[in-house]
């Protein structure tokens, strides 16, 4: 039994070593494909089949870094206060949900973009979009005369993709400031009452 909690704390430790490392290594690389698996295991003193055996894949591992950093908004959105929690007024929190996404891939913007540009599924298959996608869908239901969520949702959710928030904010094309302005101006103009205009 000690030798099995040891193994416990082991595999816990070099978990915890391994994501600490990765998170150096997105944040200093200029681009996210210049990090290996490798590099990884090297910066964090564990050997490769560790971690395959933690992460399964570059791909698992993305996901573990990216849920481990999203954490403290997660349970902002569960159980925290307003602007983000629950009892929030739906026309309030969804602008605030699609500002706290944003600002998170523009604070992660190279492990944000590894993580939407890699594997080869769908970028809308992924568990961190539908997660996303279904709270945003279910905050908006509840706000009466929206129609088509699910589409509504996505459109939403398209202005905080990784790629287009590293096409804006590369090179000092736009500011932190005025895109948050610009995607709060664009929620509220999409949730305002009243028939579509075209």
């Amino acid at each position: 039994m000690p030798e099995r909690q040891s193994s416990r704390k082991d595999a816990i430790r070099n978990r915890e070593a391994v994501l600490a490392a990765a998170d150096v290594l997105f944040t200093h690389r200029e681009s996210p494909e210049e990090v290996t698996m490798a590099d990884v295991a090297a910066a964090a003193g564990v050997g490769k089949g560790t971690l395959f055996r933690a992460f399964g894949d570059r791909a698992g591992l993305l996901r573990a870094l990216y849920e481990a950093r999203l954490e403290p908004i997660r349970q902002a959105v569960e159980t925290g206060p307003p602007p983000l929690g629950p009892a929030t007024p739906p026309r309030d929190r969804v602008p605030a949900l699609l500002d706290a996404i944003l600002c998170f891939k523009l604070d992660n913007r190279r492990l944000a973009l590894a993580l939407e540009e890699g594997g080869s599924s769908s970028p809308y298959q992924a568990e961190h979009y539908e997660r996303w996608h279904r709270l945003l869908r279910a905050v908006l239901e509840q706000i009466p005369g929206l129609t088509d969520g699910d589409f509504t949702t996505h459109a939403l959710l398209a202005a905080t993709r990784a790629d287009l928030v590293e096409h804006l904010a590369g090179e000092g094309r736009t500011s932190r400031e005025r895109m948050r302005a610009q995607l709060a101006n664009f929620a509220t103009r999409v949730l305002a009452p009243g028939p579509c205009k075209g």
